[in-house]
């Protein structure tokens, strides 16, 4: 066997701090004793052209060529077309490794921003890295502080655990750093757009961002869920101009999302139909003001108009039933994408339900009377369940043994948290677990392992969870979308719902108004699981779970005063949280919440 004599490394990154600049390291090093020179070949497929933007070339700045332009075409008649500026390293054909040294490195990079001035200022941030030594180290070291500030992990369960791991690198890889100022275009299925026409949902913004994607972000970094919030107020007038198209008042978010947030889906009856978008985005909303108590968002933030302009679209959408007297909604599109102009999804009507309970809740913290008909409707909707199977049907008409695409009426439980006896619960996992396409997206099978989890039966609900590792393609723990390995490519919204059954799954979290529950139970095949950096009211807190044992310290995070918290557990015990003071309790349900200094204490 003959020993290779150089070795050839080629890095690519995004920089984690530096959001504009892409870089491509390449490195040659020798071996042995050879004294002639090592030339490698390098082939390109960039072409700078476009389908999409009227590129022109512009001078070379710095020795990097520059071409700019503007999309083609806009969202709406006579709106925007942004421009684009992109400044680049020309790629050498040849690399040579002259024969005095043993080892050499090039560093090629690509700056884009929406402006000429913005796109040299970041070519000229990137070689000055460069010049200084430090452009993978500056990445490197982001990468560290936003690590040392979250993660999960598991002992015990070496693939569970890489698959946890690169979860959460790829859904933090779509989010800007925590301290950054930028621009958030929110989150697509399968981040930033791969291919053509058709591929990859054309890097839009749908429900998945909110649901599937924002919970297990939200509850490490309330400043990316913030960011993602902003995403949508950014949208309000393009919400607007969507329900008024439609005949209805207050907003409408678009089942497409892009910048303006007019509906920029290519078919009509999905941005139609699937209106169950608009309590999502709210519920996003809420969870987030739970876990901070941020006010600031839904006053100076505009958030109020969020809430308040879904509730009024509620009130525009249902039609009221005289012989139930109930609360309908009628022709939509439910999560289950196979069923169309059905009545009465229990998904999209409970959601519904639930961001017009959150709008009377905020107009009190706000000192606003709430319409009437906000809590009228609330308290009315139709919720459809069949008493002699005491399930929730997916919709008005839905038989017993109907296929089903992903979780639908499985999201009642969590994230709705919807009242449900246990049984019912059961019945509706057990239901739709045996008709669910086995083929469906990704991010379904996560849902019902959470569900059993909350039922206590850690076992079954593995066994679901194993399912998720047929999406998950090596060597780079990328998920595809579908259990073939078809659909989306790097699919975000399979690793959220992934991501939440474990980290919502096995801890129990539940983000609750007053409160944030727990309900700890873990697997056989699992040693231990590690959750750290879960913020809560400006606090940060880790978690050490084991079958027997729950362990919890607080430590603090940022400037600003965090509010004092206490952990009650379900036997009636209660202890003060010390930030640095680290507490061992024997694993039960509980919640963390505000210290309240008139329960007394007992040591565990």
């Amino acid at each position: 066997m003959v020993e290779p004599h150089f070795e050839y490394t080629q890095v690519l990154y995004a920089h984690r701090q530096q959001s504009n600049l892409l870089v491509m390291e390449v490195h040659l090093k020798r071996f042995g004793s050879s004294s002639k020179p090592i030339t490698i070949q390098l082939e390109s497929s960039f072409k700078s052209q476009s389908d999409d933007i009227d590129f022109q070339n512009a001078p070379d700045y710095k020795g990097g060529r520059h071409i700019f332009g503007q999309t083609i075409s806009s969202e709406i008649p006579g709106g925007i077309r942004p421009f684009v500026h992109l400044i680049w390293t020309p790629v050498a054909s040849t690399l040579t490794l002259p024969p005095d040294q043993s080892q050499s490195s090039w560093v090629f990079l690509v700056a884009l921003a929406g402006s000429d001035e913005s796109a040299k200022s970041c070519f000229d941030t990137g070689l000055g890295l460069i010049d200084t030594g430090d452009l993978r180290p500056s990445h490197m070291r982001s990468w560290a502080e936003l690590w040392k500030g979250s993660s999960i992990e598991v002992v015990g369960a070496e693939t569970l655990n890489r698959a946890l791991i690169g979860c959460m690198f790829y859904l933090l890889s779509s989010f800007p750093s925590p301290s950054e100022e930028f621009a958030f275009g929110g989150v697509s299925p399968g981040g930033l757009s791969n291919g053509s026409i058709d591929e990859d949902y054309h890097g839009h913004v749908f429900w998945d961002q909110d649901t599937w994607m924002y919970p297990s972000v939200a509850l490490f970094y309330p400043s990316l869920a913030r960011a993602v919030l902003e995403y949508r107020v950014g949208t309000l007038e393009g919400a607007r101009a969507n329900a008024q198209q439609m005949g209805y008042k207050g907003l409408k978010f678009a089942w497409e999302s892009a910048v303006t947030g007019h509906d920029v889906c290519p078919e009509d009856i999905y941005a139609q139909q699937e209106i169950h978008i608009n309590g999502d985005v709210v519920l996003a909303f809420q969870q987030y003001f739970y876990l901070t108590q941020d006010l600031e968002m839904f006053k100076e933030g505009r958030g109020s108009e969020v809430v308040w302009g879904v509730a009024d679209y509620w009130v525009s959408r249902v039609t009221w039933d005289p012989s139930d007297q109930q609360y309908h909604i009628k022709g939509v599109i439910p999560p289950d994408e196979y069923y169309f102009t059905v009545d009465n999804s229990v998904f999209t009507n409970a959601v519904a339900q639930s961001s017009l309970q959150f709008a009377v809740e905020l107009c009190g913290l706000l000192a606003q009377t709430a319409p009437p008909k906000w809590q009228d409707i609330a308290d009315k909707i139709k919720i459809p369940f069949d008493p002699e199977r005491k399930y929730h049907p997916e919709f008005d008409g839905f038989s017993w043994g109907y296929s089903v695409k992903q979780a639908d009426a499985v999201l009642l439980g969590y994230p709705l948290a919807l009242p449900m006896t246990p049984e019912v619960r059961r019945n509706d996992l057990q239901v739709y677990e045996a008709v669910t396409d086995p083929f469906g997206p990704a991010m379904t099978w996560g849902m019902f392992a959470l569900g059993w989890l909350e039922l206590g039966e850690s076992e079954k609900a593995q066994k679901l969870l194993q399912k998720c590792f047929r999406n998950i393609q090596t060597p780079f723990q990328v998920w595809s979308e579908s259990a073939d390995g078809s659909g989306c490519v790097n699919f975000l919204t399979g690793m959220g719902g992934f991501l939440q059954a474990v980290l919502f799954g096995y801890t129990g979290f539940r983000v609750q108004k007053e409160h944030l529950a727990f309900a700890p139970l873990i697997p056989q095949d699992v040693d231990a699981l590690s959750v750290k950096g879960v913020t809560y009211l400006g606090n940060k807190m880790d978690w050490l779970v084991t079958s027997a044992e729950v362990s919890v310290e607080v430590w603090k995070s940022g400037s600003k005063e965090p509010s004092a918290l206490e952990l009650v557990l379900n036997t009636g015990t209660t202890i003060p949280l010390i930030p640095g003071q680290s507490v061992t309790f024997l694993r039960q349900p509980g919640q963390i919440r505000k210290l309240n200094s008139g329960f007394s204490c007992w040591p565990v």
